[in-house]
């Protein structure tokens, strides 16, 4: 895989399972009154290291859910997990939220609320601590509980890559 690109994942192959975290009704003001639409967030995933969030708008609310739906299949990532929970602990900030996210031993549960546990709970994760932080912007929370998901490294593979990269003669800028 080239260095800064994503690989895409089929969600055919897997079992997803759809979530709804949010659905907001939206009101333009027109000439002639007010025209409704809405606009919803869905979280899917698998369970097993697979998740996608997604945003529909529509003049329906079931158009709105399955755009989402859609979107959210597109969006996949896989998760590297340690058992039930992470590898490392990470913050993460996507506009004015902020997400940390933070291994916890086995039995703790999903400490987490509101669009982070729906994000955690389709990627699979059991055992996590978190703390949202910042805007409670359900869209932006969301995002960032993924942008931190994806950021995840799986220590193994991190080491393989610098055993890689320092066979090939690469030099890495030290902190």
């Amino acid at each position: 895989m080239v260095k800064g690109q994503i690989s895409k994942i089929d969600p055919s192959e897997l079992s997803l399972n759809d979530k709804l975290i949010f659905i907001n009704r939206v009101t333009k003001v027109v000439k002639g009154g007010k025209r409704l639409s809405f606009s919803a967030l869905v979280v899917t995933g698998d369970g097993h290291g697979h998740v996608g969030i997604g945003l529909g708008k529509a003049n329906e609310v079931p158009a709105a859910i399955q755009k989402a739906s859609a979107t959210a299949k597109k969006n996949l990532i896989e998760v590297p997990l340690k058992g039930q929970t992470i590898h490392h602990q990470i913050l993460i900030k996507y506009g004015a939220a902020q997400v940390f996210l933070k291994p916890a031993a086995p039995g703790t549960g999903i400490i987490a609320g509101g669009s982070v546990r729906a994000v955690l709970e389709a990627a699979g994760v059991k055992d996590i601590l978190t703390k949202s932080l910042g805007s409670g912007n359900k869209t932006n929370v969301a995002r960032a509980t993924i942008i931190a998901l994806s950021s995840l490294k799986d220590p193994k593979a991190a080491a393989e890559a610098r055993r890689a990269g320092a066979s090939t003669g690469e030099v890495t800028s030290g902190g």
